[in-house]
């Protein structure tokens, strides 16, 4: 898997994503301490505020970047969007108002919005190879997981020593060297799209292009699938440590690794995987195993005593696990379904729409726990799973392949008929996607 370093360009934005990433995971200890400064036991609720708003802002600035991506230099575009990120960090410390706070995550989180699409985007232009796109995407998601690992812990080692305001510093410095590697490379361009139609039709491009294509509309059902997994894990993780399972508050970074733990160590083995099996067998069994593990859950809610505790860490190893297998291969999904001229518009509509999940799902997996308790939490979740899970199968058809015989009628574009083995007049194959020329998928 780590042959892939051998790519400079592709090696120092990993370590640009690193960075980023603990930099973001010191940031979200900061805010916590900030938050309890300035709202004290309202913490929480300013906290629910802070993260209703970073959704709101992936859902609605993402599409609008993916639209008009192609029209800035890539690598110009993802280093201001690092500054911007670092200047919002550096105002933190010095945040005196609640309001402030919101005001500041909002232009953070658009910047993220903007930041991340056009960096994943950029990805399979750097690794044209499927297999080492394939092994790109294990190691995003292993640095995803380790960043949810590392930076609680370096967290705590830099409390020990120096004042939570200190730590927004660590989050400039992280954006900024971020900046810096993208800097040291050299980024290829995807095409221009043409500056045509209005400001609406580019922003939702990339979502028509996404809702137009059978196995992207599938891939939307996975993603409410693993929203409904992982929101039970986020949301209700310290509820079920502290108040139900009556456990110190140090055993809940235990059980939040046990799913970073799941989630890692299927990276480490799905690059073989997909090399072997295609995607869809592989994303529709990953999310009927997160059903599986939140029923487990229910079970496991109703069970007391001491194996309760053990036997919660390993539903959120079999949870990690299934949550790996569901999501990381959706880049390559992404990768098929667009040209690379559309393919940050695609990013940013799997972006947007992914969190519109999330969005959904962590009111309901907290609204259930707090008035129902976790079984029924559980089986709701579980039963969320389930629809997207059939809503993939249905919607996304076993015989998917890339090359697809197809008609036009009244073609103006003649060049393009004879891209493909053209049969007769109107009728050729080639890879199909969605674009000016095919409107819809064929039947």
């Amino acid at each position: 898997m780590l042959n892939i370093l051998a790519n400079r360009t592709y090696r120092h934005l990993f370590l640009a994503q690193i960075i980023a990433l603990v930099g973001t995971g010191l940031l979200t200890v900061a805010l916590g301490l900030l938050a309890y400064k300035l709202a004290g036991t309202n913490a929480g609720s300013v906290l629910g505020t802070a993260l209703a708003i970073k959704m709101l802002a992936y859902v609605l600035i993402a599409p609008v970047v993916g639209a008009f991506a192609n029209m800035l230099p890539r690598r110009a575009f993802l280093v201001a969007m690092d500054l911007v990120r670092a200047g919002v960090a550096l105002s933190l410390p010095f945040v005196t108002q609640i309001w402030q706070i919101y005001l500041l995550i909002f232009f953070l989180q658009s910047a993220s919005a903007a930041f991340t699409p056009t960096f994943q985007a950029t990805i399979p232009d750097v690794l044209p190879e499927e297999s080492d796109y394939t092994r790109a995407l294990s190691l995003s998601r292993m640095a995803y997981d380790m960043e949810t690992l590392v930076s609680p812990i370096l967290a705590a080692a830099l409390l020990s020593i120096i004042s939570y305001h200190w730590l927004f510093g660590g989050t400039v410095i992280g954006f900024i060297c971020s900046a810096a590697l993208v800097v040291s490379v050299s980024l290829p361009q995807s095409p221009a799209v043409p500056a045509t139609g209005s400001i609406y039709a580019k922003t939702f491009r990339g979502i028509a292009i996404y809702l137009r294509t059978p196995r992207l509309r599938g891939l939307l059902g996975l993603n409410l699938a693993a929203a409904a997994g992982s929101s039970m894990v986020i949301v209700n993780t310290v509820v079920y440590v502290q108040s139900k399972l009556l456990r110190p508050s140090s055993d809940v970074p235990f059980a939040l690794a046990a799913f970073g733990c799941g989630s890692m160590l299927i990276a480490l083995f799905l690059p073989k995987l997909l090399d072997q099996r295609p995607d869809r067998p592989a994303m529709l069994s990953g999310a009927a195993l997160m059903g599986g593990g939140l029923i487990a859950g229910a079970f496991v809610a109703t069970m007391g005593g001491a194996y309760e505790w053990p036997a919660l860490l390993m539903t959120w190893v079999v949870i990690g696990v299934g949550y790996s297998t569901t999501l990381t291969p959706s880049g390559r999904l992404l990768r098929r379904s667009a040209s690379s001229d559309s393919r940050p518009a695609v990013f940013a509509a799997q972006f947007s729409l992914s969190h519109v999940c999330w969005l959904i799902t962590y009111p309901i997996a907290g609204f259930m726990g707090a008035k129902f308790g976790m079984p029924a939490t559980f089986v709701v979740l579980a039963a969320i799973t389930i629809v997207g899970v059939a809503v993939a199968a249905i919607a996304w058809p076993a015989n998917d392949p890339d090359v697809i015989e197809h008609r036009h009628t009244g073609l103006a574009d003649q060049e393009h008929l004879h891209q493909g083995g053209q049969n007769d007049t109107d009728t050729h194959e080639h890879v199909f996607v969605i674009d000016e020329h095919h409107r819809r998928w064929p039947d």
